[in-house]
């Protein structure tokens, strides 16, 4: 089964449903966050397929105090430390209302872009309402049950005077500095001390204030508790280091057991999104943002790369040309399962159906290192040489498919590629072709004689790529970067036949000749033993339908052909040790032996 579907398995579906969950936008969001936002979105229209009132509400935690600063901008925020978000201007040049606002409507911008549709919600709007009041007044009335939860679900020891809720300091206007040490029912009191966190200096002000209607907020562990008791909410998964043992899930759903005899919504626990196995940090810069990884990968490659594995393992993706291509590789694959495959897989079925933005049903998809190649090659039409490939004119569905491939390969190539990684074809014969081996360089000049017989399309230039490797013999593996290091200077890159059929024939030609070999070298490298030779044969043992020999020099090759009609060359060294025979009746008696006793 698909993992939501299990998921659901331990709800009440016989009833209504509000899914939840939030952000606190204190810089840009970080690609790890939207993990949990297309989770609980998965969740949300399984619901919604399945018949089931819910609603998807998105919180902005913009009462949060600014405790720390967005990466690069130092300069600006450093002042307002301590401060409630929606407070805290926004950079300068920004037509946004404050910091909060400045970030999250980028964020905002994401959901659009992955199709998530949410009732949005600010927490500056909540606590000014007083929707929150009742509870806050509950939980400072139960001050001393919320110490002992602290103390018995994580250690945590809080003093005698420690109150759940920080107000907004009447005279320097920082939330972050505030302690509460009392409550009478009415009013607490509080002090806006210079060394309570690192992150931020008080005042020193002392004072008493009323706690409500937005003169402070909870703890975010008790403001979780007012979420859940005010709004209602039955599911609201949260990452992995909110759910470990004693952490801050297991805290807030103490505090709501103990002081309101509820029981928690459903969670979700998900696994960190690493890229490069760095877990990703908004005020160290580390990782990619939301937006820009939107602006980067087509909705449903981003969907498909949060969804596709269960929410408690983690995702690891470094934005490399391996990883990339895997990853489109992967959805094509599971694409193509979906609508073409014998049997699929109910987890393969849906993890297809909700990666898609909308319905889009089956469609032709071009290969990722296909599109590589040609928006690498000025003098293509990447449009065109789709078309051909499929046979038949893109349907719109498929040319819009194919135009946000093209822009993904763009960005990857003006913001992430390395010189190594980019398909530049060179104009000349590179450097580090000299290294290439003696078959190496022999497999290329093979190859070249046989390309100006050869039909010049993507598959029969393939095929006749491995024909010549195994001719050779060589590892398909060194084939293969043989050919990439003489046209583009790389080790490795899109599949070969599709790149050869994109360039002139007697450009090839002449490339793939331009390295000369030392015949004795050649022979010598590719060489096998009398016994590995007979090892081979002998795996081949029934699959080989015939086997002919003859003698160069001082070789012997054997050109064994299979039941598959698939031509392989191997060799040995021939000499006097062999045998007394002369090489005919030796060579006849050896496969006499070896290959049909």
């Amino acid at each position: 089964m698909f993992w939501c579907d299990q998921l659901l398995n331990k709800i009440n579906l016989n009833e209504p449903h509000l899914v939840n969950d939030s952000k606190t936008p204190s810089g840009r969001a970080h690609v790890g966050a939207l993990r949990g936002v297309v989770i609980h979105d998965v969740v949300f229209k399984t619901l919604q397929e399945k018949g089931i009132p819910v609603h998807y509400r998105f919180g902005v935690d913009d009462y949060d105090p600014l405790d720390e600063l967005p990466y690069g901008k130092d300069q600006h925020f450093q002042q307002y430390l301590g401060m409630p978000l929606c407070q805290v201007p926004p950079p300068p040049g920004s037509t946004a209302s404050d910091m909060a606002d400045f970030y999250i409507t980028e964020f905002f911008q994401v959901f659009d872009y992955l199709g998530i549709k949410v009732e949005k919600y600010r927490m500056r709007d909540i606590y000014r309402a007083g929707q929150f009041d009742e509870v806050i007044d509950t939980i400072l009335r139960h001050a001393a049950v919320v110490r002992q939860v602290y103390k018995k679900v994580s250690n945590s020891e809080r003093s005698a005077h420690w109150y759940p809720f920080q107000v907004i300091c009447e005279q320097c206007g920082r939330l972050g500095t505030t302690e509460v040490t009392d409550y009478d029912g009415k009013e607490v009191t509080y002090t806006c001390r210079p060394n309570l966190v690192k992150w931020a200096t008080g005042c020193g002000h002392q004072g008493k204030m009323s706690p409500f209607s937005g003169n402070g907020k909870l703890p975010w562990k008790l403001e979780w508790v007012a979420k859940w008791k005010t709004f209602g909410i039955t599911i609201e998964g949260a990452g992995k280091d909110h759910t470990t043992k004693g952490g801050s899930r297991d805290v807030a759903e103490a505090c709501l057991r103990e002081i309101f005899k509820q029981k928690a919504p459903l969670n979700i626990p998900y696994e960190f999104f690493l890229v490069g196995g760095a877990k990703m940090s908004s005020s160290r810069g580390i990782g990619a943002a939301a937006k820009d990884m939107a602006d980067f990968l087509p909705a449903e490659i981003l969907r498909f790369l949060m969804i596709r594995p269960q929410p408690n393992k983690p995702i690891n993706f470094p934005i490399d040309e391996e990883n990339i291509v895997k990853l489109f590789n992967e959805f094509d694959r599971c694409q193509m399962s979906t609508y073409h495959g014998a049997k699929v897989s109910e987890e393969v079925k849906r993890t297809s159906q909700w990666s898609e933005v909308s319905p889009q049903g089956d469609y032709f998809n071009a290969n990722i290192q296909l599109i590589e190649a040609l928006v690498q090659m000025p003098h293509l039409d990447p449009v065109q040489e789709v078309e051909k490939r499929k046979g038949s004119p893109l349907t719109p569905v498929e040319l819009n498919h194919l135009q946000r491939r093209i822009a993904s390969v763009k960005y990857w190539l003006d913001h992430h590629a390395t010189e190594e990684e980019k398909l530049q074809l060179r104009d000349t014969l590179p450097a580090r072709a000299k290294e290439l081996s003696a078959t190496q360089r022999a497999f290329l000049n093979l190859l070249a004689n046989e390309l100006p017989s050869t039909p010049w399309e993507d598959d029969t230039l393939q095929s006749k790529i491995f024909a010549v490797a195994r001719l050779t013999p060589i590892s398909q593996s060194l084939a293969f970067q043989a050919i990439y290091r003489v046209l583009f200077d790389r080790e490795s890159g899109p599949k070969a036949g599709n790149l050869l059929a994109f360039l002139d024939p007697a450009f090839l030609v002449k490339r793939f000749q331009e390295l000369s070999y030392a015949k004795a070298e050649f022979w010598q490298e590719t060489a096998m033993t009398t016994s590995q030779l007979e090892t081979w044969l002998q795996e081949k043992q029934g699959e080989i339908a015939s086997v002919q020999t003859h003698l160069e020099e001082e070789i012997i090759e054997f050109l064994v052909t299979l039941t598959d009609q698939k031509t392989y060359l191997q060799r040995v060294q021939w000499s006097a040790d062999l045998g007394s025979e002369d090489f005919q009746t030796w060579a006849k008696g050896y496969v006499e032996r070896v290959v049909r006793k």
